[in-house]
């Protein structure tokens, strides 16, 4: 008999070495989690983590609806983002389709203050660019990003007309030959291949770790196979790019935001990916506390005699460097980039629910970036919804084993301006009923 989330292995359609899963019709809720999975990969411990937290996930729902606080989301009505190669070739073209529509689409963002700003996707690489620090401090990276994402899965649909939901990257899969996945592989269903080989990219640096650079895999020049190999790069490069200068050119503003069209440069990467293998997440997942979880997600401290040291949040997105992708700020320029940050979501929601009394609203105090001007402006004061206020707290913030919870500091926002309203920060810290029901999926 199967289980809410029992493992299917279902043959494979052709769709290159690794094949494709086979997408599920509509399914009772029930039957909605069984996760259709690509027959070339086994089920790796996170996966069997996941699995076994869906009891859990129950009770949460159960007593949430109990005490009316569901905003009408239900995991019968709770939408389904799947792993990149368990989707079907057909919803992969249609998400790539989906992309490439809105690089085509005419931006939205201010061109007084955005010149290179070209297409609705590069909207969302000028907000990134501007709101970096902001984005990645310790009030913001988790619950910013699911927002951020989010917005920009409701621009696919509802600009582009995509019928699916915002794939993730189970990064476990791409640590051997990754430029053979589906993900990577260059064929019509996936989002690109790696880059020709550059010389000049020796790959990325990684001051204080041992070893302190992530060698090139052999790329780093222009991507020439797939849906991007005709992808123009507007934005960038920052000076914070990890791409070689004399390979790039240089943008005509000093802050990256003038036009700068250019080829999507990668070096798909499995050194990087190693430091995101399913047994450091599960180390990751462990963490009973959210600045254990954070700092180790961060690789902070770096990990001692580690050959991959680099941290969840830094290899998932070198995996896919060079050109925007290896740029910390102008990174969502790479359109794999929502996959990186979707996995990270799901790291996040799936920590959450092993205790969602504890976790559910709780942010790091220790290690990483303090709270930057989104909405705070100091140690102990934040300029919010047009006033001055002090940090005060959703209710008293309590403690249980040493640990801190409800620590959100009052008024907290998101503000992604041009691309989407202001929320209350605290409402993306649940993705099942936050912003009214608006959030409502879960991750297979």
């Amino acid at each position: 008999m199967l289980t809410t989330w029992s493992y299917l292995v279902l043959p494979a359609l052709l769709g290159g070495v690794r094949g494709a899963a086979v997408a599920d019709p509509a399914l009772s809720w029930q039957e909605k989690y069984q996760v259709h999975r690509n027959p070339f990969y086994s089920v790796d411990v996170v996966e069997k983590f996941a699995d076994n937290s869906i009891p859990k996930v129950e009770a949460y729902m159960k007593k949430k609806i109990a005490e009316g606080k569901n905003n009408g989301c239900t995991l019968e009505n709770a939408v389904v983002r799947r792993e990149w190669s368990d989707m079907s070739i057909e919803m992969r073209e249609e998400y790539v389709a989906a992309t490439k529509c809105l690089m085509n689409l005419p931006g939205i963002a201010p061109r007084d203050k955005f010149p290179g700003v070209v297409s609705r996707f590069d909207d969302f690489v000028a907000y990134h660019m501007v709101h970096a620090a902001q984005l990645h401090d310790m009030l913001h990276l988790f619950a910013a990003h699911r927002y951020y994402v989010w917005v920009y899965e409701q621009a696919l649909r509802n600009e582009c007309n995509y019928t699916g939901y915002q794939p993730y990257m189970n990064y476990d899969r791409y640590t051997k030959e990754p430029e053979k996945s589906p993900l990577f592989n260059g064929n019509s269903s996936s989002m690109g291949g790696t880059g020709e080989y550059d010389p000049n990219y020796i790959g990325v640096n990684q001051p204080a770790r041992n070893p302190n650079i992530i060698k090139s895999a052999g790329g780093g020049g222009c991507v020439k196979s797939g849906p991007f190999s005709d992808m123009v790069v507007n934005l960038g490069p920052t000076s914070s790019s990890t791409a070689p200068k004399n390979s790039v050119p240089r943008n005509p503003q000093s802050n990256g935001l003038g036009l700068n069209p250019r080829c999507l440069r990668r070096d798909i990467n499995a050194a990087a990916a190693l430091g995101t293998t399913a047994a450091k997440m599960l180390t990751l997942l462990n963490n009973t506390d959210m600045n254990g979880f954070y700092n180790e997600l961060l690789g902070n401290p770096p990990p001692k005699n580690d050959p991959y040291p680099w941290g969840v949040h830094t290899a998932g997105h070198y995996i896919h460097a060079v050109d925007p992708g290896g740029d910390p700020s102008s990174s969502p320029g790479d359109p794999v980039f929502y996959f990186h940050h979707g996995a990270l979501d799901r790291l996040w929601w799936l920590w959450q629910m092993q205790d969602p009394e504890m976790r559910l609203n709780v942010i790091p105090t220790a290690g990483g970036m303090p709270p930057g001007s989104m909405p705070h402006r100091g140690e102990k004061r934040g300029w919010i919804f047009g006033r001055w206020v002090d940090w005060v707290l959703l209710g008293k913030r309590q403690t249980e084993h040493g640990h801190e919870m409800n620590n959100i500091p009052e008024g907290s926002v998101i503000d992604l301006e041009f691309l989407a309203p202001s929320i209350p920060l605290v409402e993306a810290h649940d993705q099942l009923g936050g912003l009214g029901g608006k959030f409502c999926y879960i991750y297979v």
